[in-house]
């Protein structure tokens, strides 16, 4: 009588099942955690370009002799030639950047609405 010895090579249907659970469970945690690290990294991103700006204005200000009340545009020329590169930032999360109205008030970013403080 002959036994059949050979056996074949390959992994199992309950084998495959939990490998594909554990890859499974492993992206459930790790997804959230990396769309919470964008969105950080976004914000402080953002708030560096906001003191960019605003250092620009304090500057733009102090240099044209302008008080705390007095009015500025970010589509000024002449402010907008303090900033790096002669242009505004680009916010990291598709916001747009605005004038806070006066030159004591801040710029403020489109986002800072969405639930995101700044």
């Amino acid at each position: 009588m002959k036994t059949n010895t050979a056996r074949r090579a390959g992994f199992t249907l309950v084998e495959i099942m939990i490998v594909v659970a554990i890859i499974g469970l492993l992206a459930a945690i790790a997804i959230p955690n990396f769309v919470k690290a964008r969105m950080t990294s976004q914000k402080n991103a953002c708030i560096a370009n906001l003191k960019t700006i605003d250092g620009a204005v304090q500057q733009w200000a102090l240099e044209n002799r302008k008080g705390p009340t007095d009015t500025y545009s970010l589509t000024d020329t002449t402010l907008i030639s303090y900033l790096k590169g002669g242009a505004l930032p680009i916010c990291p999360g598709n916001g747009t950047f605005s004038a806070g109205g006066t030159v004591a008030l801040g710029p403020t970013c489109s986002l800072a609405a969405d639930g995101h403080t700044f």
